[in-house]
C-alpha cells in the first residue's frame, strides 16, 4: 500500500523552497524505480562522501558519468556485441542498460571516479566558497562619552 503525500498546502506558504518539494516528490516516486545496480553510499568526512556502484559486466568506457546542477547522473549501456559460437544457456549476469541519479546538494562536487573489480566508486566533496563561511566581524565605533578602548601611544626615546 502506498501513501500519497500532497505538499500543495506547504508550497503555499513557503517562498524558495521549489527545489526542496521537487526533490521530495521525486523521492516518493522512487519507490517504484528500479534498483538496478546496487548502491552504497558512505559518509567518509565532515564534508566527503564515497558513492559505490555494482556494475559487474560493464567495462568502464560503458559507463558515463556526469555531474550538472547538482545533479549526478551514472548511466551504463552494454556493447550490443554477443561472442561467437557461444550459446547461453542461462545469462543471470545483469547487463542491462541503467540509468542511476543522485541529487547532490549545493556545492557537492564530484573529486573523482574509479572502477575496480566491477565496483564504480564516486568521491564527493562539499566545497563550499569562503564568500559563505561564517565569519567573525569586529565590533568597531566608540560609545559616546566612555572610551575604554585604549590608545596607542608612540614613546620616542630622546
Amino acid at each position: 500500500m502506498r501513501t500519497a503525500f500532497d505538499l500543495t498546502p506547504y508550497r503555499r506558504s513557503t517562498v524558495g523552497f521549489d527545489r526542496l518539494f521537487d526533490a521530495l516528490e521525486n523521492g516518493f516516486r522512487a519507490d517504484a524505480q528500479d534498483s538496478y545496480p546496487p548502491f552504497d553510499i558512505v559518509r567518509t568526512g565532515e564534508d566527503s562522501y564515497r558513492i559505490t556502484l555494482a556494475v559487474a559486466g560493464f567495462r568502464p568506457d560503458e559507463i558515463d558519468i556526469t555531474a550538472q546542477q547538482n545533479q549526478l547522473v551514472i548511466s551504463g549501456q552494454k556493447a550490443e556485441k554477443d561472442e561467437e559460437g557461444v550459446e547461453f544457456v542461462h545469462r543471470g549476469i545483469a547487463a542491462r542498460a541503467f540509468e542511476r541519479r543522485f541529487q547532490l546538494a549545493d556545492y557537492v562536487e564530484v573529486q573523482n571516479a574509479s572502477y575496480e573489480n566491477g565496483m564504480l566508486t564516486i568521491s564527493l566533496q562539499r566545497i563550499v566558497p569562503e564568500s559563505l563561511k561564517p565569519r567573525k566581524i569586529a565590533i568597531g565605533g566608540q560609545e559616546h562619552g566612555n572610551d575604554d578602548t585604549p590608545q596607542l601611544t608612540e614613546e620616542k626615546a630622546a
